[in-house]
């Protein structure tokens, strides 16, 4: 799953600001400079949340853009044109249903159209949904069913009476609000595997908290996430199985991304291997399937600086950052782990347009006594506290019990391999098929004060919620 925000590299609905360049190899520069005033373009894909079809925009040969899809649950990947009677505008958004139609949102002044598209012989068939009275909607990741589509709009404009609406575009009986969350909220995972449980990052008089919206009882709202009382504490990619969360806060006197475990006791750790000094980290995928092991859980992170764009990959458990070669033509930011712990990276190239290649990860074993991970100290535990609970509905916290090594981390830099590379593709002479990751980290709340010096958090521990599940 996801939807993220990170360092300097800001992206906005189904669009992205980024460099042009082709991925390469981690280059050496000396500091984070030149990352702002980037061109405006579209988001490269949205992969569906099962992996089976994702979806983009491409230029038109006569001006505009026009949707593809790609099929990618086969034995080789291949793509569709859908061209519409008119070309779309850079900022319609897209996202893939697990049944293989897409579903496309249209903003216009005040308003926004939603609509299903299917290929239907040469041509391209719609389905229209309806409208919403919002020119501020904003698709949020697939939700994990496949089945469903979930938008976020502003509500009230400033003030007190600000509210962010959560409106069901797909999968009701047309676009209907289905919760509506005082404050205003960004970002957007899924918590479970039925998309019942949506975390949002949510200011709301004070710095920012993640919070969890019940969709299951009504968009009933509970805390989340709360390193400390005045931090500002964002989520960016959560795994339902293993509950593995990565976040990004200024709890420890300045911002970083840091690891935790929904229902563990330990605090959230702040890994030197997560910070970066010459560049920005944005996790776009994780692995899934390890239910009772977090720290063997892979992330993947697209790396942005001033001198390019590449791959890397991380997991609790080993001592490094990995970094290894992304295809030629690779689609940067997106990308799908199989629970077997393969990473399938989309790309496209004049002689290759839709491809994917299989990557190999080598993980360098950790040792066995360590020196002590950076982290924020843990406090002890109030009663008016809020950390990193198992939200209700989801599943118990035995599965999240074991105790989580501490490591050393190291963010020396390597060549990425040459190896470990395989490629499936298909010569398709229409080109290939885009993403609706969550967020734009642009549009998020964020409050202006500097954050004191390194506090004491409060660590993940499990909320009492045993009574809300009897209700």
């Amino acid at each position: 799953m996801t939807a993220c925000a990170t360092e300097r590299v800001r992206t906005d609905g189904n669009t992205e600001d980024a460099t042009e360049h082709t991925p390469a190899g981690p280059p050496r520069v000396s500091g984070p400079r030149g990352l702002t005033g980037l061109p405006h373009r579209p988001a490269p894909l949205t992969i569906a949340a099962d992996g089976s079809y994702a979806a983009r925009l491409v230029p038109a040969p006569g001006g505009g853009w026009f949707p593809e899809r790609w099929t990618l649950d086969g034995c080789e990947p291949y793509a569709v044109r859908l061209p519409c009677r008119r070309p779309e505008r850079p900022d319609s958004a897209l996202l893939p249903l697990g049944d293989g139609r897409v579903l496309i949102l249209r903003r216009a002044e005040g308003h926004s159209t939603v609509g299903l598209l299917y290929p239907t012989g040469p041509g391209t068939g719609e389905l229209p949904l309806g409208s919403v009275e919002s020119g501020e909607l904003t698709l949020l990741p697939p939700a994990p069913c496949g089945a469903r589509a979930y938008a976020l709009s502003p509500v009230g404009g400033d003030g007190p009476r600000r509210a962010t609406a959560v409106w069901l575009l797909h999968g009701g009986d047309g676009p209907q609000r289905v919760a509506l969350v005082p404050g205003r909220c960004t970002g957007g995972a899924w918590l479970d595997r039925e998309g019942r449980l949506l975390a949002l990052d949510r200011e709301l008089d004070g710095p920012v908290k993640t919070v969890v919206i019940d969709l299951g009882r009504g968009g009933e709202v509970s805390p989340l996430l709360e390193i400390t009382e005045r931090s500002n504490d964002r989520l960016l990619l959560a795994d339902p199985d293993s509950g593995l969360v990565l976040l990004r806060s200024d709890a420890p006197g300045y911002d970083r991304m840091g690891w935790g475990v929904l229902g563990s006791t330990l605090p959230v750790r702040f890994p030197e291997a997560l910070h970066a000094a010459d560049a920005a980290l944005t996790p776009f995928a994780v692995q899934p399937g390890q239910l009772l092991a977090p720290e063997s859980c892979a992330v993947a992170f697209r790396m942005d600086s001033a001198a390019g764009t590449w791959l890397a990959t991380w997991r609790p458990a080993a001592r490094k950052l990995r970094q290894p070669a992304a295809p030629a033509g690779w689609l940067a930011g997106t990308g799908h782990w199989t629970p077997d712990g393969e990473l399938r990276l989309p790309y496209a190239t004049p002689a290759a347009p839709c491809g994917v290649a299989r990557v190999s990860v080598s993980w360098e074993a950790g040792t066995s006594s360590p020196p002590p991970t950076p982290a924020v100290p843990p406090a002890a535990p109030s009663s008016t506290s809020s950390a990193l609970p198992v939200p209700a509905g989801a599943r118990g916290p035995g599965s999240h019990s074991q105790r989580l090594r501490r490591v050393s981390w190291d963010t020396s830099s390597a060549v990425p391999p040459a190896s470990g590379i395989l490629r499936t593709t298909v010569r398709h002479p229409d080109g290939c098929t885009t993403s609706a990751q969550s967020d734009p980290a642009a549009g998020e709340p964020y409050r202006g004060p500097e954050h004191p010096q390194p506090c004491r958090p409060v660590p993940l521990q499990q909320a009492p919620l045993a009574a809300r599940e009897a209700r």
